[in-house]
């Protein structure tokens, strides 16, 4: 990058002082070279395979039994000796000469701003689509037909959509200088040391050297745990101890129980639901150890062994639904044709029942939503004012970031609101036109709408500022489950639409910050994103379709071998909630119709915790270890639980503790120069061994005892008297 551009007339001195948050001046550079090339041949290339290759690889995914994250770490890092080698052997002569279509293949050196827009392209293809959920609970579980167009059009609309919302509020989610979006901090870090010039020091690697290390050992490693020895997924040994005890097993299994002791040797089990613990702050990490303690090994047990909610009718652990005697419920025999609730058989069948388990988590998410408000109003309230009032015009001032970035054109308001018109008619015509598939009237449309628009600039800020970010999927469960009872695929649309919406939205600004604080020119932005999402929703669909067509009983753990992968736990968690909150209702669960009414206690429970916090810290303001404590960090660690199970939770913390306390205090340096590096390989290689085995050797390893996956069989047994489940003993 090139030399401090003045900017009218003002010495880059003054620039150096308008930063004003610390952790942005220390970490963002002040410099900028518009002369730099940013939309290069070699960014097509290279961001489109990245987001294709991606978007596969996190879709196939999806479905296994320890789905598999991708980050676009992976590929930031992937592509660095690529883009060397491009640069060295693309012929450097110009095309069209002297007209205004002029381009060459080689540019120059690879540089820092064409691979930030890989990055952003990557990103496209680093998560899953959110509605991919509907199509798995639709085709899947309730066993209907949805044809492909509509399937497609949800998937689209749920992604595009947030690109309105982020237009309309980037001038105050994105210029400010007090909007600093921290976790961009991380990736603007690794983009400078990616491309600062490193001479390898004596006894150690250089960073793509340790990368390349890394994907070798992680590929040949995840041989073993993804093909011939499952059990290293899930190491509870406690389970050995005693084989016919339920209660030993209970206690050991980390799969179906509260996982003491155990522990998976797999980075796919380590990663697959909380994100790479390499990448977590040691305080993050401490915050959600100590919620998983909380929860798994003190209310859940009291809660269990103390029978509450009848919990020993139902396994410990489990996010399925039953009947009062403890069988798995039979949710098809409650849907008439229309798709709707079969009153007359419900009645008969009884009250849907969860596991006191699967109950709790519900109320520690609500716990979590009121927990968080209040937490930022007590810790953060003055701030957040001052930065609120900033972004709404209060403050004029520019930081040295802002400025150099007025030397770019921005991108025209207008484009965003006709991908917003486009998009909500889009949706309109899709809701209307397959009624019958879709449910959701066209009301629900912009009420969901309004919801995402009424939040996404307070979240936002919340976001921007506290690197919090509150959901919004019960809030719409809720809102539309009692407006719109009895309709499950409406209930599922409804919340993809006010939720994910406003998250893609918040994902879109988080990008448009790493661009402003990279100096990428807005528009260049605004094309990687809209096409990488674009071809990312084609890449979901296609890949999720292709899974769905050709693997037999996906997702249909009664019909699928005892040892196979495509169990699909997190679209059983999203259907169980279709079941809860749209096609019984949560009237007839958590209302005055239903049982678990007293859950709603926790809405109260989570706004009094940060309160308690609070008056610690005053009572005591030189124990600043107090302030430490983050309730809605703590509160909503078990949040992915289920379809996590304690050996992702106590594998996770483990590693987590070991790079981000450990290495981190002793080994600084080592942890500065490697931490990211490792995660990325990591990832890289447990994600190209795992695609390989599906393609060589199918989806199911050789049959011996270390396949046996964790051997608990017990685990998931009921212990209330009289209650009969296949495979299980009577208690009388």
């Amino acid at each position: 990058m090139g030399d401090v551009l003045p900017v009218e007339g003002k010495d880059t001195s003054e620039f150096d002082e308008e930063c004003p948050i610390k952790q942005v001046d220390l970490t963002v550079p002040k410099t900028d070279d518009p002369t730099i090339p940013a939309v290069t041949f070699r960014m097509w290339v290279l961001g489109v395979t990245a987001c294709v290759i991606l978007s596969f690889v996190n879709q196939f995914f999806w479905y296994r039994k320890q789905p598999l994250s991708v980050s676009s770490i992976s590929a930031q890092i992937a592509v660095i000796p690529i883009g060397h080698f491009m640069a060295r052997v693309l012929p450097k002569r110009p095309f069209f000469e002297g007209t205004r279509l002029e381009f060459t293949l080689n540019p120059g050196p690879f540089n820092i701003k064409e691979h930030v827009l890989i990055t952003i392209f990557a990103n496209s293809g680093a998560g899953s689509v959110y509605a991919a959920h509907i199509l798995s609970a639709v085709k899947l579980y309730y066993k209907r037909s949805l044809p492909i167009l509509p399937a497609f059009l949800i998937m689209l609309t749920t992604q595009v959509l947030g690109f309105g919302w982020a237009g309309l509020f980037r001038k105050y989610l994105v210029e400010p200088a007090t909007m600093w979006w921290p976790s961009n901090l991380v990736q603007v870090a690794l983009f400078r040391a990616l491309h600062e010039k490193e001479k390898r020091p004596k006894g150690y690697t250089t960073r793509t050297q340790f990368f390349l290390l890394v994907l070798i050992c992680s590929f040949a490693y995840y041989v073993l745990p993804g093909y011939l020895f499952f059990m290293l997924t899930s190491m509870s040994w406690v389970c050995w101890i005693a084989p016919k005890s339920v209660l030993v097993q209970q206690l050991g299994s980390g799969l179906e129980g509260l996982g003491i002791g155990s522990f998976g040797i797999d980075w796919s089990t380590i990663s697959s639901y909380l994100g790479s613990p390499l990448a977590s702050p040691w305080f993050a990490t401490a915050n959600t150890a100590v919620g998983f303690l909380l929860v798994m090994y003190v209310m859940t047990p009291i809660s269990y062994w103390f029978d509450f909610y009848n919990a020993k009718t139902f396994p410990i652990y489990s996010n399925n639904l039953f009947t009062s005697n403890g069988s798995e419920y039979n949710i098809l025999s409650i849907i008439n044709s229309r798709f709707h609730l079969d009153r007359a058989t419900y009645g008969q069948m009884g009250p849907v029942h969860l596991s006191t388990f699967f109950a709790m988590t519900y109320g520690v998410g609500f716990a979590t939503l009121t927990a968080t408000v209040v937490h930022v109003l007590l810790f953060s309230g003055s701030d957040l004012w001052e930065q609120t009032k900033s972004a709404f015009g209060g403050s004029k001032k520019e930081d040295i970031h802002t400025r150099l970035m007025k030397k770019y054109k921005s991108v025209p308001t207008w484009w965003f609101l006709v991908i917003l018109v486009l998009n909500i008619a889009l949706i309109m015509y899709a809701c209307m036109h397959y009624n019958e598939s879709l449910q959701l009237p066209w009301w629900g449309v912009l009420l969901a709408c309004g919801i995402a628009i009424f939040f996404t600039l307070p979240i936002g800020i919340i976001a921007a500022t506290t690197n919090q970010m509150p959901g919004l999927n019960i809030i719409t469960e809720y809102i539309i489950g009692y407006m719109y009872p009895e309709r499950p695929v409406a209930n599922m649309c409804f919340k993809v639409y006010g939720y994910i919406s406003m998250t893609q939205a918040l994902t879109f600004l988080a990008d448009f910050k790493l661009g402003h604080y990279m100096k990428i020119p807005p528009r260049s932005m605004f094309l990687a994103q809209v096409v990488g999402t674009l071809l990312a929703v084609i890449v979901y669909t296609g890949t999720a379709w292709w899974l769905m067509e050709s693997i037999p009983h996906l997702c249909d753990t009664s019909m699928l071998p005892k040892d196979s992968p495509w169990t699909c736990p997190m679209d059983r968690v999203f259907f169980d909630a279709s079941v809860i909150w749209g096609l019984v209702g949560p009237r007839r669960i958590f209302g005055n119709l239903g049982e678990y009414g007293n859950v709603n206690w926790f809405f109260l429970g989570g706004a009094i915790a940060p309160f308690l916090v609070w008056l610690a810290h005053k009572a005591f303001p030189k124990q600043s270890w107090i302030r430490l404590i983050h309730m809605p960090v703590l509160l909503g660690a078990t949040s992915m639980m289920p379809p996590a199970s304690a050996v992702n939770y106590t594998s996770w913390i483990i590693v987590g503790f070991l790079s981000g306390y450990v290495v981190f205090r002793y080994r600084p340096e080592w942890w500065k120069r490697y931490n990211y590096v490792l995660s990325g390989g990591l990832d890289a290689g447990t994600a190209f061994m795992t695609v390989l085995l599906f393609v060589t050797m199918g989806s199911r390893g050789i049959d011996w005892w270390g396949n046996n996956v964790e051997g608990c069989p017990l685990a998931s047994c009921p212990t209330a008297k009289g209650v009969v489940v296949d495979g299980c003993p009577v208690v009388y």
